[in-house]
């Protein structure tokens, strides 16, 4: 953990927390239920009752996670006496100086009267005033150095983060922060370990790093535009990101001559490429026990989308043959993303389409093979499509 997360130099001088052994059991309660295989949403939750047990004036706790290839902070949990006024939302570090000059400052900030911020236009600050909280502590969250995320506390009274609960709430931010970066870090270490293996698919077609990144916004996109029809939760939606590039992981399995063949695939080569999704499937599965990633809460999604992302809305896709809602939310996103970027993208056989002539072949497409819902959240979206393909632009032919 970054040593800027030390939050002792903001209580008051001489101030100290004491825990009462009924508090103290009730701690040691705690950390039983989180060394269960949890949700983090629920871990989050459980952490903050606990801390309510000292404080009941802590009404909302959430965290915000930071992706550097953006430079946008998107929400990804909370807890909260009510519906949380702020979820799949999205916005770039740059344009919020109060988040970078937090980020830069690697100190806290705390507001206690958030009235204050009644002038501001931004649409996070004025959903917190709406919603009638009244005071504020944010810290930064850092790892190995770098910017991870934020983490929110608010209350619905004035003048909450004062004195020694300071210090007790800097306790449970690294209890909490603690909890996001190891979850997270798993997730990102399964990833890291297909993405090594991946590497080599890079080399052996064309789904370069480009296609990779394009692909999995174009899924973050999809699934925070149905994340209201569908109940999506930002854990979702973050965990749709890092999973969907490793849709593909099992060509690894798919001779060259074939992945690389110019020309149309004959029935039987055809035979052979299908077998990737049930390859990758394979490779998951295996990892998963050797990683002792198993209980992972998210590994199935991951399985899902590598197993699934043939499957077609009409029962014609494989290798199930599975149909309609039988198809997983991710692996019918991951789909549509997929495909978008394969019909605007260069190949050997190929130049880049328009991405107005992929919107018409995609409609076309809809409710035979792809999600029709799918398909409108990504082509209702054209000018966020254009900011991802500038971001991965280096394979496009533009």
């Amino acid at each position: 953990m970054n040593p800027k997360l030390d939050f002792s130099r903001q209580t008051e001088p001489g101030t100290t927390v004491m825990i009462p052994s009924a508090q103290f059991a009730v701690t040691i309660n705690l950390q039983r239920e989180l060394d269960k295989s949890l949700p983090l949403g629920q871990k989050l939750i459980l952490v903050h009752e606990t801390l309510k047990n000292y404080c009941e004036l802590v009404h909302r706790v959430a965290v915000a996670l930071y992706d550097p290839k953006t430079d946008h902070v998107s929400t990804f949990l909370y807890s909260s006496e009510k519906d949380d006024p702020i979820v799949n939302y999205s916005v770039k570090l740059s344009e919020v100086r109060s988040l970078r000059d937090i980020a830069q400052g690697g100190s806290p900030r705390i507001i206690n009267n958030l009235a204050v911020l009644a002038q501001q236009k931004s649409l996070h600050t004025q959903k917190i005033l709406f919603q009638g909280y009244q005071s504020s502590l944010t810290y930064p969250l850092y790892h190995n150095g770098s910017l991870f995320g934020f983490l929110f506390f608010n209350s619905y009274q004035k003048n909450t983060f004062v004195g020694s609960l300071l210090h007790l709430i800097g306790l449970f931010s690294q209890a909490i922060a603690a909890l996001v970066i190891q979850e997270t870090s798993v997730a990102r270490t399964i990833a890291a370990a297909i993405r090594t293996t991946q590497n080599i698919i890079c080399h052996k077609n064309e789904e370069t790093g480009a296609h990779l990144g394009r692909m999995s916004y174009y899924s973050r996109l999809i699934a925070a535009m149905l994340a209201q029809r569908h109940e999506l939760n930002d854990e979702f939606i973050e965990y749709i990101l890092l999973f969907s590039p490793m849709h593909d992981i099992g060509k690894i399995g798919i001779p060259d001559n074939l992945l690389c063949k110019p020309g149309k695939l004959t029935e039987d080569e055809f035979e052979v490429v299908k077998r990737h999704t049930t390859i990758g499937l394979e490779i998951v599965n295996n990892m998963a026990k050797e990683f002792s990633f198993e209980n992972f809460p998210h590994i199935q999604m991951l399985r899902n989308i590598v197993e699934m992302h043939h499957e077609a809305m009409n029962g014609s896709g494989y290798p199930n043959g599975a149909r309609g809602k039988q198809i997983p939310i991710e692996a019918r996103i991951c789909a549509v993303a997929d495909i978008f970027d394969a019909l605007t993208s260069r190949r050997c056989y190929k130049p880049a389409w328009s991405n107005e002539k992929a919107f018409l072949t995609l409609r076309e497409m809809a409710d035979t093979k792809l999600d029709s819902e799918c398909v409108e959240a990504l082509i209702g979206n054209p000018e966020k499509i254009l900011e991802i393909q500038a971001n991965f632009a280096e394979d496009r032919n533009v």
